[in-house]
Parts: structure tokens; sequence; C-alpha cells
């Protein structure tokens, strides 16, 4: 099973743990694989320096554990498919990029469209349920 997660659940996850911890751990054990972008990498990056003041020793930190337990996937093409915030283009580009089977968000925008391309957009709590309890 793989997922893309949007940044919302790695902010989550590593300010300040919850759901998000508990999805980034079972890609630790092997439960599931987390497939990302090098642009949702770079918006990750720029929200945890901007707007929770990491240092860069401490993104740095955080880049090399994400690469050790995430599939980097390169995407294949353009998306515009949501005009309301183009920035949420990158997720569904990365979950069609990596086969993702799930996107995991908490974007009103994505959560609204409820699939992309047979991948279905869920909230974390209804992924942990739905994925691991069917």
């Amino acid at each position: 099973m793989s997922v893309t997660l949007d940044t919302n659940i790695y902010v989550s996850a590593l300010e300040f743990g919850g759901l998000g911890a508990r999805i980034l751990g079972m890609a630790r054990a092997g439960m599931l694989q987390i497939d990302i972008s090098d642009a949702i990498l770079d918006e990750l990056v720029t929200v945890l320096r901007d707007d929770f003041a990491w240092d860069g020793y401490r993104l740095h930190f955080a880049k090399e554990q994400l690469a050790r337990i995430t599939n980097r996937v390169a995407t294949t093409r353009s998306v515009a498919f949501i005009t309301d915030d183009p920035d949420d283009n990158i997720i569904l580009e990365c979950a069609v990029a990596g086969g993702s089977d799930w996107i995991v968000t908490e974007d009103k925008d994505l959560l609204r469209l409820g699939a992309f391309e047979q991948i279905r957009i869920v909230r974390g709590a209804e992924f942990l349920k739905v994925a691991f309890n069917p």
C-alpha cells in the first residue's frame, strides 16, 4: 500500500506528533510506502523554516530522516486541477507519479475531491481506520 501525504500531515507529525507521526512510524516499520516528491519536500522545508522557525540543522536532520522512510518520486506531468489553491496540485502530481493508493490530508480543497484518478483522498483518522481496519 502506498500513500502520498500532504504537507500539513508532515508538519503535524514533525511539529506536534499525533496521527501524522503514527503514519510516519508505520512507514518506518514497513507497513506502508510513503511517496514524496521534491516539490512536497521543498514546501515542507519552507513551512517549517518560515512558520515554525526551524533552523538549518533541524531541517537537514528532518530531511535525512524522511529520506530513510519515504519513496522519492519524480513527477512526470503537471496537474492544474485545483484552482482555489494551485499549490495543492503538487500533492496530486506526486500521488499519480508514485502510483499511490491514498492521499492523506487535512486540506479542504483536496478533501472535497474525494478521489483523483482512482486515488482516494481522506483525512488521517479515516485513512488509519479504513486502510488498516477494512
